[in-house]
């Protein structure tokens, strides 16, 4: 029996020492068949052609994967991906399929694949959970950096809560994130429903290979993308020397107080777990807490936020916001609408802009477009960018859904179809005169959810 366990003993040697080089790099695919893999969620098929995963798109399969059974925590990866010009394609990583999650739906962090005129690939993607994190909008160099009809490398490291991702040398994601520590890691083949064109269509992969030991001293040097802090109610080293700050620090109410007062309301609002909550007034006849507004006015200014909606939950984030002399708590300021659209009738209304109080709004004036809502009780980020000449953009989970001219002519045109014309508003002058103002969070009577709320001021 000791004679079997020493000859087991070195098989496995052998075999560890086999897939291992000496600079501690694995062979995560073996390029012979998929020992070590399971499929989940949709049933796209998937083969091994001349040492290459290959998988091919499905009528009517949701989103097919190939999983890795065995989960990485902190880990260097790379691959070499060829994918068919007409799809949109993905490696998951750090990534979960649990039965009591959307019925075991894969979920967690993603490398794009997107050889679309968009050309995000390399940025970072939250399957089934936050949506985009990093996009390639402001990366001109990484937007370049795929190749069409060839072989693509990549290079995944994920290193604590430091994700970054190059492409063919070129960072194309600088992540800070710490939502999921550790997951296996999966090659996808995206859905296909309706498009027949897109049907038979191959993704091909080779020479995957992952490092789990002396991961810092073997990062990739060279010029990095711009940095994406998402741990919330923290500054990274790099938002510091770009002059950003926190408008919340997660625990406590200091640099707010509530509109038409000296102080934080003691009621309606509640600061917990990081977060910072409107708590839902059921009895009509119960006094909430009142909007709530910094204590600082900005000017021009850039402002991240992330907020959480309940069903039928409505709320807003005013700035520029002036206060009544007259009447107090009222005010007035632009607002980015944060409205559950699908259940709350103020999404179906407006003065005279079609859509205007939908989320992402510039409430009663200007429709967003081009939203994308990663869903109730989930985390949306949201970004307003007011720059000194006053030209001003709405962003909602990496998309911009608003852009306007403060105080323009044609802004004045807008301001006479809106609310904002009535005479109750007169004593704050005309609607678009603000040079600065307050940035206010909205009580509406329903719970919503706030944290990781920063600016920094643009010059």
């Amino acid at each position: 029996m000791k004679a079997y366990w020493k000859m087991a003993a070195l098989s496995m040697t052998l075999f560890c020492a086999a897939c291992q080089s000496d600079d501690g790099w694995q062979e995560l695919f073996n390029g012979k068949d998929f020992t070590g893999f399971v499929e989940l969620n949709g049933k796209a098929p998937y083969r091994v052609e001349d040492g290459c995963m290959v998988g091919t798109t499905k009528m009517g399969e949701p989103n097919s994967f190939m999983a890795t059974e065995q989960t990485y925590g902190d880990f260097i990866l790379e691959f070499e991906v060829k994918c068919d010009p007409s799809l949109n394609s993905g490696v998951q990583f750090r990534s979960e399929s649990k039965p009591d999650y959307q019925n075991g739906r894969v979920h967690g962090y993603q490398c794009e694949i997107d050889p679309s005129d968009r050309a995000w690939s390399g940025g970072v993607y939250d399957e089934a959970r936050r949506g985009w994190l990093v996009t390639l909008t402001d990366n001109k160099a990484g937007q370049q950096a795929y190749k069409r009809d060839d072989w693509n490398h990549y290079r995944v490291e994920a290193i604590g809560n430091s994700i970054r991702i190059w492409l063919n040398g070129v960072n194309t994601a600088n992540l800070l994130d710490n939502e999921t520590a550790s997951g296996f890691i999966a090659f996808q083949v995206h859905g296909v429903f309706g498009d027949e064109s897109k049907v038979g269509k191959e993704i091909w992969w080779r020479n995957i290979r992952i490092k789990t030991t002396d991961l810092e001293a073997s990062r990739m040097q060279g010029p990095l993308a711009k940095e994406v802090n998402m741990i919330p109610n923290t500054l990274s080293e790099t938002e510091k020397a770009e002059g950003w700050r926190l408008l919340f620090d997660g625990k406590t109410s200091a640099g707010w107080r509530g509109a038409g007062k000296e102080s934080f309301p003691e009621a309606g609002w509640q600061i917990a777990n990081g977060e910072i909550t409107l708590v839902k007034k059921r009895d009509p006849e119960k006094k909430g807490g009142g909007d709530i507004l910094t204590e600082e006015e900005f000017s021009a200014f850039e402002l991240s936020f992330e907020f959480k909606l309940t069903e039928g939950a409505n709320g807003g984030i005013k700035y520029f916001v002036q206060e009544s002399e007259k009447k107090k708590g009222f005010v007035i300021g632009p607002e980015f609408q944060v409205l559950d659209d699908a259940h709350h009738p103020d999404a179906k209304l407006c003065t005279s802009f079609p859509g205007s109080r939908k989320l992402s709004s510039l409430y009663d004036m200007v429709a967003a477009k081009g939203v994308r809502f990663n869903g109730i009780g989930k985390w949306n980020k949201g970004v307003i960018k007011v720059f000194p000449n006053k030209h001003v953009e709405h962003w909602l989970n990496g998309f911009k859904t608003v852009e306007y001219d403060w105080g323009s002519p044609e802004f004045m045109e807008l301001v006479k179809g809106s609310k904002f014309r009535n005479k109750e508003y007169a004593e704050f002058g005309p609607y678009g005169s603000a040079q600065k103002g307050h940035i206010l969070i909205q009580d509406h009577w329903d719970e919503v959810s706030y944290r990781n709320i920063k600016i920094r001021e643009l010059k």
